[in-house]
């Protein structure tokens, strides 16, 4: 089979096609062909030779999601047949022609979905429902704010929220990224190259008043997060893109029980990935397409992994970006 592999740690330059073979399922997984990859920041990171994959995984071969169909079973895989087309869930590889996922963290395509959109779906998705709706413990009417809105992680966070009740509000880039965040069903979108989106939350709420924090940055949003968050609020990290040492306010974290807390997916086990699929199969997946919809900012072949890396360096997408094998 062709995959992407990175030759060696570095810029994007340094993916390459090359032939690989042909994984094999072991007894609870299954072989999909792919059909299409999404792209993530983990990826950029494992490619820089920050972010190693696990034990089992193909190393040099990024992709933490893929759609495809299922072209091989396990020997104790019963929920899946040959031929049935999935997203999934994977540790690695999906950036190749051919991958195995855990039956567990296969999931169906919602209504209304193609076989291509779905490949965006399982690493938002799954991230936002382990630190949202798990750690987040997200209630109707809490009130969410989660920087980078029109990221992947964001756009899923605004329609997943937003279609469960809760009230989203958000940072982005530029005008038209907000706009397209309110657009999405955040009730407030703020630009963070022109305003302080603590000022501007406080401003709305007259004080503290937000119950959920998702943040991406880190570095000095820290103590502006915590100052934001309302008693008993959660501070909930997924990344440090900014700097990975932020500055916190002890007495104001006891004073009013607030939470920090943060996670990465990918060491998750699976029978807990097992778990969000599931969940996000029974809550979320029935409210696609009329309620929350893929949004995919664009689509490479392949072969052009490396410019897809290029965009994502860029933050100039709104939305997920797609190879299409």
């Amino acid at each position: 089979m062709k995959a992407v592999v990175i030759s060696e740690p570095g810029d994007p330059e340094v993916l390459q096609v090359k032939e690989r073979n042909k994984p094999e399922p072991g007894e609870n997984e299954v072989l999909i062909k792919v059909r299409a990859a999404g792209v993530n920041r983990p990826d950029l990171a494992q490619r820089m030779g920050k972010y190693p994959a696990p034990d089992g995984v193909p190393a040099d071969i990024p992709g933490l999601e893929i759609s495809g169909t299922v072209e091989q079973l396990g020997k104790t895989v019963k929920t899946w047949e040959i031929g049935d087309q999935v997203c999934a869930l994977i540790a690695g590889g999906g950036y190749a022609e051919y991958v195995v996922a855990p039956a567990s963290q296969c999931l169906t395509i919602p209504e209304g979905i193609s076989l291509e959109e779905a490949a965006s779906l399982p690493e938002t998705f799954f991230t936002v429902w382990n630190n949202v709706f798990e750690k987040g413990k997200f209630r109707s009417a809490d009130k969410v704010l989660v920087h980078g809105g029109s990221s992947g992680i964001g756009v899923a966070t605004i329609q997943m929220v937003n279609a469960l009740g809760g009230r989203v509000f958000t940072t982005a880039g530029t005008d038209e990224k907000c706009q397209a965040c309110i657009a999405l069903g955040a009730e407030m979108a703020i630009n963070y190259q022109q305003d302080d989106f603590e000022d501007k939350i406080k401003t709305h709420f007259d004080g503290a008043a937000i119950d959920i924090i998702l943040d991406m940055v880190g570095g000095d949003y820290t103590l502006k997060n915590i100052r934001l968050l309302a008693p008993k609020g959660r501070l909930i990290m997924i990344n440090a893109m900014k700097n990975k040492i932020g500055e916190v306010d002890l007495i104001r974290i006891m004073k009013n029980e607030l939470i920090l807390t943060g996670s990465t997916l990918r060491p998750q086990s699976v029978a807990y990935k097992g778990h969000i699929a599931t969940q996000l199969m029974a809550q979320i997946w029935p409210l696609f397409p009329d309620k929350i919809k893929p949004i995919i900012h664009t689509a490479f072949p392949l072969a052009d992994a490396r410019h897809a890396h290029q965009l994502m360096e860029s933050s100039t997408h709104i939305g997920k970006i797609l190879l299409l094998v």
